[in-house]
C-alpha cells in the first residue's frame, strides 16, 4: 500500500496535521477548568466545540469535495487558530461562560478534516483496489494513535509549562501541519466543479449531499454508536478510577483499549479477506455491542482492562468496514463528504455519550457510565440491521462516474 505513487507526499504531511485533532477537548477542559475551577463548565465549552465540529464537518468536506481539499483547507486552518487564540485569550481573561461558549463553536466549526481528506486520496490513488481494506485499517490505527498521543502531550504541556499551553500548541501544529498537507495538491482527488456544473438538463447542477445515500446515512448512524463507546469510556474509566482513589490509572486503562482497537486495526490490514465489507460490518458490530456489555459489572482493575481490550478489539472492525464501504457506496465527487459525516457522527455520539455518561455517574455510581456504550450501540446496531438492506455498493461502470448530481446513480430509495 505504502507504494503506492504518492503515498508518502500525503501520508507524512497527514500525519503531522492530524495530530493536533486529538489535542483541543482535552485541551479546552483543562484550560477553562484551570481559569474556572469548574470541570462543569470545561465540559460545557468542550461539548459545544465537539458540536460545532460535528455539525460543520461535512459541510467542510462537501466544499473539498467541489473546491479541492487545498481551497477549503488554507482558510480553514487560519480561521482555526485566530479561533483558538481567541478563546485562549478570553479564558485567561476570565470571561463569562456564554463567551467562551461563543468562541468555542468557530473553534471548533473550524477543525480541518485532514484525516478524512487522507482517506479521500487513498480511495482515489487505489479505487477499485483490494488495498482499501488496507488503507482503511492503516487510517484507523494512525487515529488511534492520534488519539493516545494527543491527550497526553496536551496534558503534559497545561500541567507542566501553561494551562494555555495545550491550546496554542494544538493551533500551531494546526497551522503549519495544515498548510503542508494542503500543499501536497498533487495527490488531492479532482474537484467536482465540473461535474456538479454539467448535469444533466433538469437537475439543479449542484450535487447533492452524500447523506441522500441511504448506505452513508445507515453507516453514520452506526458510527453514533461507536462515538458512544468512546465518549462512554472515557467518562466512565475517569469516573471509576477516582471513586477507587487511583486516578493515575486513568490513563493506563484507556491505553489497554487503545492498544486493543490497534492491534485490531493492524490484524484487518493484514489480512486478505474474501467476504464482502457490508458482510463483515454485519458480523462486527453485532460483537462490539455483545463486547459492551459486562462493562458495567466489572469492580476490579484487572477485569476492567480485560473487559475494555475486547471493546477495543471490536471497534477497529466496525471502524475499517465502515470506512471502506464508503468506497463503493459513494460516487468518488463526494466522499470527502461521506467520510466528514462519518467523522461528524463519531464526534457527536462522543459528545453526547460524555455528557449521559457523566450524569449517570454522578447520579448512581461510576459503574452506570458503563451503561451508555452498550445503549448507544444496541440503537446502533437495531438501526443497521434496519438498513442493511441499503449497503449495497452503488452502481459501477458509467452510471456511477456520473457524480452525486446525478440521483439515477445513486441507490436513494
Amino acid at each position: 500500500m505504502l507504494r503506492t505513487k504518492g503515498a508518502w507526499s500525503f501520508v507524512l504531511p497527514g500525519f503531522l496535521a492530524r495530530q493536533p485533532f486529538a489535542m483541543l477537548t482535552i485541551g479546552i477542559v483543562l484550560l477553562v477548568q484551570h481559569t474556572t475551577g469548574s470541570y462543569g463548565a470545561a465540559g460545557t465549552v468542550s461539548a459545544t466545540a465537539g458540536v460545532a465540529m460535528a455539525l460543520c464537518a461535512p459541510q467542510s468536506g462537501k466544499l473539498a469535495d467541489r473546491f479541492g481539499q487545498g481551497a477549503v483547507l488554507l482558510p480553514g486552518v487560519l480561521l482555526h487558530a485566530s479561533a483558538i487564540a481567541l478563546l485562549t485569550a478570553l479564558a485567561l481573561l476570565h470571561a463569562p461562560l456564554w463567551a467562551l461558549c461563543l468562541a468555542a463553536v468557530p473553534a471548533g466549526a473550524s477543525v480541518p478534516q485532514i484525516g478524512p481528506m487522507v482517506r479521500a486520496r487513498w480511495a482515489a490513488r487505489l479505487e477499485g483496489s483490494p488495498l482499501m481494506t488496507t488503507a482503511a485499517a492503516f487510517e484507523s490505527v494512525t487515529d488511534e494513535f492520534t488519539f493516545v498521543v494527543g491527550p497526553v502531550l496536551a496534558t503534559a504541556l497545561c500541567t507542566g509549562v501553561h494551562p494555555a499551553a495545550g491550546l496554542i500548541t494544538e493551533a500551531t501544529l494546526t497551522l503549519f501541519g495544515g498548510l503542508l498537507f494542503a500543499s501536497q495538491r498533487g495527490t488531492q482527488p479532482q474537484p467536482s466543479r465540473e461535474a456538479g456544473s454539467s448535469a444533466a438538463a433538469g437537475d439543479s447542477g449542484r450535487a447533492a449531499s452524500a447523506l441522500s445515500i441511504p448506505g452513508v446515512r445507515a453507516l453514520a448512524a452506526a458510527f453514533l454508536g461507536i462515538g458512544a463507546v468512546f465518549g462512554g469510556m472515557q467518562v466512565s474509566l475517569t469516573a471509576f478510577t477516582e471513586d477507587i482513589g487511583q486516578p493515575g490509572i486513568n490513563g493506563l486503562l484507556y491505553g489497554i483499549f487503545a492498544a486493543g482497537n490497534m492491534l485490531a486495526g493492524v490484524a484487518c490490514g493484514a489480512i486478505h479477506w474474501r467476504r464482502s465489507p457490508q458482510h463483515r460490518l454485519l458480523i462486527a458490530y453485532p460483537l462490539l455491542t455483545l463486547a459492551t456489555a459486562p462493562l458495567w459489572a466489572a469492580h476490579s482493575v484487572p477485569l476492567l482492562g480485560l473487559f475494555g481490550l475486547l471493546v477495543g478489539l471490536c471497534v477497529a472492525p466496525s471502524l475499517i468496514n465502515g470506512y471502506t464501504l464508503v468506497d463503493t457506496l459513494v460516487p468518488a465527487t463526494a466522499r470527502t463528504e461521506a467520510f466528514t459525516w462519518l467523522t461528524g457522527a463519531v464526534a457527536l455520539g462522543q459528545a453526547a455519550a460524555a455528557t449521559t455518561a457523566g450524569r449517570l455517574a454522578d447520579s448512581f455510581g461510576p459503574s452506570a457510565g458503563f451503561l451508555v456504550p452498550l445503549g448507544g450501540t444496541s440503537l446502533a446496531l437495531l438501526t443497521l440491521l434496519s438498513l442493511r438492506g441499503r449497503l449495497s455498493p452503488a452502481p459501477t461502470g458509467q452510471e456511477a462516474t456520473r457524480g452525486v448530481g446525478h440521483r439515477t446513480a445513486l441507490p436513494v430509495d
